[in-house]
């Protein structure tokens, strides 16, 4: 029986986590490498290995990975905001590009077979002209240095595979959303949406090209698919790039209607006009994952009612306190 011990980066995050069980569920071994800047430990089952580690520090990240010895590297780690990427480069390069390496010569030197990368596809296409959804085929136009690092690290996985023989698989996600999302970051509409209605906020609709226009258009995946997606990459022993998203496009103001449709509630909005680095449209063309078997289970607004309830249980836990 081959081992099935897989480390997840970033896995006491958002999207990580989801990943973790996604895979303790399959019977896998799991370790957690985190620096907890944004993720929590409570978002953790405590079955488990975690290690509280910074993927900047090289030595750290070498210690972790001879400890755990993984045969597979889940690599959900990152600085994820675009916002943050136009304000701070270098930052979003060291965590992206430099921690990342560390990441992968560790890999090497423990003889990890594989490398699953969380990439983006929401950002490093670029625009997506009307009518279309962009494929991986696609000659990627990073617009931000987030996308620009994402790409970046693409490129050390294919230099990494030819140069060592590190196996590697990219998964370009759409934009995830779903319960135990930041809804204090820059990143995240649905979760800062939900989370300010809930609480009788105004909400903020960043336009698309001019303020009060309907916003970007994103696609928009549920966070149990993207880590379903993550479980059968592994399964399937997938090469390559995959995108993971719906194909459809939905608007900034769109979402906000169908949330407060939910709540039952009428939002006060603030328009403002388009952030920097921000696309205007983005769409992505799942079709060569769904080849082998995947698919999004989730529907838009029955992922909506999943996370507007885990949004509810969380406020009311916190209201106990």
């Amino acid at each position: 029986m081959e081992r099935k011990r897989i480390l997840v980066t970033g896995g006491a995050g958002f999207i990580g986590s989801h990943v973790v069980e996604a895979f303790l569920q399959q019977g896998w071994e799991v370790g957690v490498l985190d620096n907890l800047s944004t993720g929590k430990k409570e978002n953790l089952p405590s079955n488990v290995s975690f290690y509280l580690c910074d993927l900047r520090d090289r030595n750290e990240v070498f210690r972790v990975v001879c400890e755990f010895r993984p045969t597979y590297i889940s690599h959900q780690a990152a600085q994820a905001s675009v916002t943050v990427s136009v304000r701070d480069p270098i930052y979003d390069a060291e965590v992206n590009i430099i921690g990342g390496l560390n990441l992968l010569d560790a890999a090497r030197e423990t003889q990890v077979q594989k490398i699953l990368f969380a990439s983006t596809g929401g950002a490093i296409y670029g625009e997506v002209p009307p009518d279309q959804k962009a494929s991986e085929d696609w000659p990627p136009k990073p617009f931000s240095p987030y996308a620009a690092s994402k790409l970046s690290f693409e490129t050390y996985l294919h230099v990494y595979k030819a140069q060592y023989d590190l196996p590697f698989v990219i998964l370009r996600y759409g934009n995830v959303f779903g319960p135990r999302q930041d809804p204090y970051g820059e990143a995240g509409v649905i979760a800062i949406f939900i989370h300010r209605l809930l609480q009788g906020d105004p909400v903020t609709l960043y336009a698309r090209r001019e303020r009060g226009d309907a916003g970007g258009i994103r696609d928009y995946i549920y966070v149990k698919d993207v880590a379903a997606a993550n479980v059968l990459a592994i399964q399937e022993d997938l090469e390559g790039i995959f995108n993971v998203g719906t194909g459809v496009g939905r608007s900034t103001q769109k979402v906000l209607q169908t949330i407060a449709k939910i709540l039952n509630v009428q939002p006060s909005v603030e328009w403002a006009g388009r952030r920097p680095g921000d696309l205007e449209v983005s769409i992505l063309n799942p079709s060569r994952l769904m080849a082998y078997g995947w698919s999004p289970q989730v529907d838009f607004e029955e992922g909506l009612r999943q996370t507007i309830e885990a949004f509810r249980n969380e406020l009311k836990e916190k209201q106990k306190v």
